[in-house]
């Protein structure tokens, strides 16, 4: 066994998907590659940035619905702006959140859905905070957060939990 501060030289991810050629054709575009290997009922991609070798098996049975999302923090905010508007100019963004509380940090983030509604949220961290948006937790919530902006008291604010209401937006 390698000692604990030894670093994983890449991620894989595999999904089940429902139809290979809709995976593939929304993955071409957007990771802004081709696959690097395409068999039957399967495909793999192979990034450098970020270090992920992800692949696709066809097996529409195996979809789960109940996933969660996957996703890429971007080093700059000017990085986070450009994929955005990159994928918007794909039309692959399915909503955008600037400025939102989610996981406890302000982000700014666009979230893409694959044909099997995977979604893939990127994103730049802002800092840490001591609130998190109720809606993450809502069963009808479609992506994590919503804008602290609208939603959120000024981080100033000290709240406890005898000032917030499940369901508010204060907390």
């Amino acid at each position: 066994m390698e000692s604990s501060d030894s670093k994983f030289p890449r991620m894989h991810v595999s999904l089940y998907v429902k139809n290979l050629a809709a995976t593939v054709n929304f993955y071409n575009t957007f990771f802004g590659v081709s696959a690097n290997k395409i068999r039957d009922k399967y495909a793999k991609y192979i990034l450098n940035n970020p270090s992920l070798i992800i692949s696709f098996i066809e097996n529409p049975e195996r979809v789960h619905s109940n996933f969660g999302h996957l996703g890429f923090q971007l080093e700059t905010k000017q990085e986070m702006e450009e994929k955005l508007e990159l994928a918007r100019s794909k039309d692959i963004v399915s909503k955008e959140e600037i400025g939102t509380a989610c996981c406890y940090a302000i982000q700014d983030k666009f979230w893409v859905n694959d044909p099997d509604g995977v979604q893939w949220e990127v994103y730049y961290f802002h800092e840490d905070v001591e609130f998190n948006d109720p809606h993450y937790e809502s069963t009808e919530a479609t992506a994590c957060c919503t804008s602290v902006e609208e939603e959120k008291p000024s981080k100033s604010l000290i709240i406890t939990d005898e000032m917030c209401v499940p369901g508010t937006s204060c907390c």
